[in-house]
């Protein structure tokens, strides 16, 4: 019996020996192979659910929703910078296998909506609806979003909120289980919260300054009686004006700020000149748009919050 015959679907006949079975006493054999075989190739339903965010912020926020119920990737790897991000070809084909994808909207995916034209068949939900925006006042973007509103952890709470709704759309067998990691994960970031305002309100009022490249943290400014300071409003140069830079020295020198920082995924060369020439302490490296590799200092977005904040006091605390 050659079960290498040509009439056998391609799927089947490439998982089959390459050399006929044609002894009367290999016919049982060679049926259980063949049930096998299409076994194998015919496709059955996924245990669990495939998720795709844009960026890892949303993936560490979503995975706390989904726990083991879902598997939950980033389109953009760790250390990359997601406002321009060229997405590639293997990216699509994952988008494609995925059950939904989950944005931060706000114009912050600026590449998205050309994404998405490849996938009308993939289902996907924005996570900052509901959010109380602040608009960006200067630049090309003046009067737009500001799209970081995931900075502020009472704005997060609404992304947990957003997420738990899409994944028990998406899978309501597992609903309870979404709702309980939901309000496990809520109580830390209202934990987090708490103690972030009671920090910086032992900060003096005048003391209260955020000088950062990227103008990314006007949500967490307001929830914190903070004053923020940036070089640019959005991520689209590769390097600050000179007219920029000028700004922010002449900032930092008036309110007699001691440090000034930048994030992860910009060149922090401009702002190593504001401290120089303001005489101010280049302080750190903050993460916003993405997380850290596992072996960083912000592997997650508590860890994320938690590391910003705690370089920022550091900083603007007056030495005795």
């Amino acid at each position: 019996m050659a079960l290498n015959a040509p009439n056998l679907p391609a799927k089947i006949r490439s998982c089959l020996p390459r050399k006929p079975i044609s002894t009367v006493v290999s016919i049982g054999l060679a049926g259980l192979m063949l049930s096998s075989c299409t076994a194998s190739v015919t496709k059955t339903p996924r245990d669990k659910k495939v998720i795709l965010t844009t960026f890892t912020v949303l993936a560490d926020l979503v995975q706390n929703v989904a726990g083991d119920k879902a598997i939950v990737t980033s389109i953009v790897k760790p250390g990359a910078e997601i406002h321009s991000y060229e997405p590639t070809p293997s990216d699509l084909e994952r988008a494609k296998d995925a059950d939904l994808i989950l944005d931060n909207g706000l114009n912050l995916e600026r590449w998205a909506d050309r994404f998405y034209t490849n996938l009308p068949k993939v289902s996907r939900k924005t996570l900052s609806t509901g959010v109380k925006t602040i608009d960006i006042t200067e630049d090309a973007y003046q009067g737009k979003p500001n799209p970081h509103a995931w900075m502020s952890p009472q704005n997060a709470l609404i992304y947990i909120e957003n997420t738990r709704q899409a994944l028990s759309e998406l899978d309501p067998q597992n609903a309870i289980t979404y709702k309980q990691n939901a309000a496990i994960y809520s109580a830390k970031l209202q934990k987090l919260d708490q103690r972030l305002k009671a920090t910086i309100a032992k900060l003096p009022e005048s003391k209260r300054h955020l000088v950062t490249c990227e103008g990314a943290f006007p949500y967490l400014a307001r929830d914190y009686g903070l004053k923020e300071h940036y070089l640019w409003a959005v991520n689209s140069e590769q390097q600050a004006t000179p007219k920029q830079i000028i700004r922010t020295i002449e900032a930092v020198k008036t309110n007699q700020i001691p440090a000034v920082f930048c994030e992860s995924t910009v060149n922090d060369k401009a702002q190593r000149q504001v401290a120089k020439e303001s005489g101010a302490t280049f302080a750190g490296t903050f993460y916003v748009d993405s997380l850290s590799p596992p072996e960083g200092p912000a592997p997650t977005y508590l860890q994320l919050l938690d590391h910003n904040i705690t370089q920022l006091l550091q900083a603007l605390t007056p030495k005795p």
